[in-house]
C-alpha cells in the first residue's frame, strides 16, 4: 500500500466552526499571543491562561467533524494514511482517522508543569487552579506554546520523508517548523495544497494548488485517489 501523509492546519477546523487565531475575526482580535499562548503568560497569569483554554474546550463540545475530516478517513481503505496536524482539537479522531500526530499538543489533555512526560486526559472541559499531577505540581494545558520546542517535529519529518503522496490542507505554510515539513517530502512525490488563500507564486516540484475550501476540495481529491488504478 502507498503511503499518504497529510498535513492539516487551522483551515480544516475553521469549517467546523472552530475560531482560529489568524482569521480577521479570530482569537487574536480578543487576546494577545503574549497573554495566553506563551510560557511567560503562564508564569504571569495562570488564571487567564487556564480560562482561555477552558473556553476553547467548551467550544469543542459544540462542534463536529466536517466533510473534509470525514473524507480523509475513506483513504484508509486503500492507503497507509498518517495525519500530521497543527490543530489541537480532536476532530480527526472523532471523524474516525486512526494515525494522527498532534504537533502542537492536544486541547483535551493536560500535563505536569515539572515533568513533560506526565500527560493526562482531562475529564470534561474544565482545568482548575489546584489540579495537580502525581508529583503535586499544577497541571497546565498540553499545548506547545510560542517559543517552546515542538517535540514531535522530528517524527513528523521522518513521516513526511516516506510519503508517496503528500497533502496539505488548510494551512498558510507560514508557521514553522511545521511549514518546513514539505522540504522532507521526496521531490518526485505528488503534492497537493488545498487552501482558498494559497499563494499563487508558491512553488514546489510536483505541487498542485487547489484554491478551494477543504470541505469542497478534500472529498473530490479523496474520490480521485480512491479511483486511481496505479
Amino acid at each position: 500500500m502507498k503511503n499518504i501523509v497529510i498535513l492539516t492546519g487551522a483551515g480544516i477546523s475553521a469549517e467546523s466552526g472552530i475560531r482560529t487565531f489568524r482569521d480577521s475575526d479570530g482569537l487574536w482580535e480578543e487576546y494577545r499571543i503574549e497573554d495566553v499562548a506563551t510560557y511567560e503568560a503562564w508564569q504571569r497569569n495562570q488564571d487567564l491562561v487556564i480560562d482561555f483554554y477552558n473556553q476553547r474546550r467548551r467550544q469543542l463540545v459544540d462542534v463536529k467533524p466536517n466533510a473534509a475530516h470525514i473524507a480523509l478517513c475513506r483513504l484508509e481503505a486503500k492507503y497507509n494514511v498518517h495525519i500530521i496536524t497543527q490543530n489541537v482539537d480532536d476532530l480527526h479522531e472523532r471523524a474516525g482517522s486512526k494515525n494522527i500526530l498532534h504537533l502542537h499538543g492536544e486541547l483535551k489533555k493536560v500535563r505536569s508543569t515539572v515533568d513533560d512526560k506526565l500527560i493526562y486526559d482531562l475529564k470534561g472541559w474544565e482545568l482548575k487552579k489546584g489540579d495537580v499531577c502525581e508529583k503535586g505540581s499544577q497541571l497546565r494545558p498540553h499545548i506547545v506554546w510560542f517559543g517552546e520546542e515542538v517535540p514531535l517535529i522530528q517524527t513528523a519529518g521522518e513521516l513526511s520523508s516516506t510519503a508517496d503522496i503528500f497533502i496539505i490542507i488548510g494551512t498558510s505554510l507560514n508557521v514553522y517548523p511545521a511549514a518546513g515539513l514539505l522540504n522532507f517530502v521526496p521531490t518526485l512525490t505528488p503534492k497537493y495544497l488545498i487552501d482558498p488563500n494559497a499563494k499563487d507564486n508558491y512553488y514546489k516540484p510536483n505541487l498542485t494548488v487547489i484554491k478551494e475550501k477543504a470541505g469542497i476540495a478534500v472529498p473530490k481529491l479523496v474520490e480521485d485517489l480512491l479511483n486511481d488504478d496505479e
